[in-house]
């Protein structure tokens, strides 16, 4: 009965498939939160993980970070040019970040933040924070001397045979 039902589907949907399988994979070993995410670039999975943050004391170990990680160290490139992200859940600010230096060329998720924040994973503190001022933030956001780091930056400038990104 699965396999019919697998095989009715679209390609999309069989990659979000495996995403949300992983999320219940996550649980299921009680290594992080309800999220997994699928990296897929000519129609092929190329990196995948699930959420990691309680098993692996790693606040930066969701599902889209480990999924990157997973894919660019399977594509030998820090870029996932041409890549889509299938992602159990619409990405959190950190991941939406990641995914963006990572530049694919598409995103889909499942379930929505209010459906994230209706299961206890509230991300609208940091979308609120993100929008303000320094000062006005809970955590404190200072700038502190930087001539020296200044001047890194002026020789990174100078630099011939850089890597860009």
């Amino acid at each position: 009965m699965r396999y019919t039902y697998f095989r009715s589907m679209n390609s999309k949907e069989k990659f979000m498939m495996a995403a949300v399988e992983l999320s219940k994979k996550a649980i299921d070993n009680n290594e992080g939160g309800p999220f997994g995410c699928v990296i897929v670039k000519n129609g092929e999975i190329v990196g995948s993980g699930y959420n990691k943050v309680t098993s692996t004391n790693d606040p930066t170990a969701h599902a889209e970070v480990v999924a990157i990680r997973d894919a660019c160290k399977n594509l030998q490139s820090f870029q996932l040019d041409d890549c889509e992200v299938y992602t159990s859940c619409e990405p959190c600010p950190m991941c939406l970040g990641a995914i963006y230096w990572a530049r694919p060329k598409a995103i889909y998720y499942a379930n929505s933040r209010k459906d994230a924040a209706a299961a206890g994973f509230d991300d609208s503190m940091l979308y609120d924070e993100i929008a303000k001022d320094y000062d006005e933030r809970k955590i404190p956001i200072m700038q502190i001397s930087n001539e020296k780091a200044l001047a890194i930056f002026e020789e990174w400038n100078m630099m011939e045979h850089k890597k860009q990104y």
